[in-house]
C-alpha cells in the first residue's frame, strides 16, 4: 500500500512537472508570434513599379481571343489580379483553389498568366478547373512585368495602375497585395519598414 502511494504522488509530481513545461512553451511561443513580423508577398524591385500604370500590352487567350491588361474591370470585381502559373510549379497547384476563393471572398478578378504549348495549358486548365478564368498564354506578359519565380501576382487596380506585385505561396501573401493596396504601401515589407521609422 505505501509502495502505491509512493507511485501515485511520483505520478502526480510528473505531470504536474509536464503543466509547468507546456505552460512555459505556450508563453515563448506567444513571444515569438509577438516578435515575427508578419510575412508578405516578396516584392521584387523589377518590372513596372507600383502606382505606375499598367502598359498597353494584348495577351493571347487560350481560347484564342485576346486580353487587354487595362482593359476595365469585370462586372463586380474591384480588383484585377494576374497571378503567374505553370504546370511544372508545385506551389503553383496548391495556390491555385487558394486564389480561386480568394478572388471571390474579396471580389477580384483573377487572370492566369502561363507560357507553354497550348495542349499543355489545356490540360492544366482542365486538371485545375480554371475553363471559367481568363487564361493568357505567352511570354509578353511575364517578360514585361520580369517574372523571374512563380508563383507571381501583380495586383491592378480599377484605374489601371499596379497597386502591388510579389511572389505568393499562401493566402496570406495574397491578401497581403491587397492590404498593400488599401494601405498605400507598395508592399508589406515597406509598410514594416515606415512603422519601425515611426517607433
Amino acid at each position: 500500500m505505501n509502495l502505491l502511494l509512493v507511485s501515485v504522488i511520483l505520478l502526480w509530481a510528473i505531470v504536474l512537472g509536464l503543466l509547468v513545461v507546456v505552460a512555459a512553451l505556450a508563453r515563448q511561443i506567444g513571444v515569438l508570434h509577438e516578435r515575427i513580423a508578419p510575412v508578405g508577398a516578396l516584392a521584387t524591385g523589377r518590372g513596372p513599379d507600383v502606382g505606375e500604370s499598367v502598359p498597353p500590352l494584348t495577351g493571347r487567350l487560350l481560347d484564342g481571343g485576346t486580353f487587354e491588361l487595362a482593359e476595365p474591370l469585370q462586372a463586380g470585381a474591384r480588383l484585377r489580379m494576374l497571378l503567374f502559373v505553370s504546370a511544372a510549379c508545385p506551389v503553383c497547384k496548391k495556390l491555385i483553389p487558394l486564389a480561386k476563393d480568394f478572388a471571390r471572398s474579396e471580389q477580384v478578378q483573377v487572370v492566369f498568366v502561363g507560357d507553354a504549348e497550348p495542349e499543355e495549358q489545356h490540360a492544366f486548365v482542365k486538371r485545375h478547373g480554371l475553363s471559367g478564368f481568363a487564361f493568357i498564354n505567352g511570354p509578353e506578359v511575364g517578360m514585361t512585368f520580369r517574372v523571374e519565380r512563380l508563383p507571381y501576382a501583380v495586383l491592378i487596380d480599377g484605374r489601371g495602375v499596379i497597386a502591388s506585385k510579389g511572389l505568393v505561396n499562401s493566402r496570406e501573401h495574397l491578401e497581403s497585395l491587397v492590404i498593400a493596396q488599401e494601405t498605400g504601401f507598395a508592399s508589406v515589407q515597406d509598410y514594416l519598414a515606415a512603422r519601425t521609422a515611426a517607433e
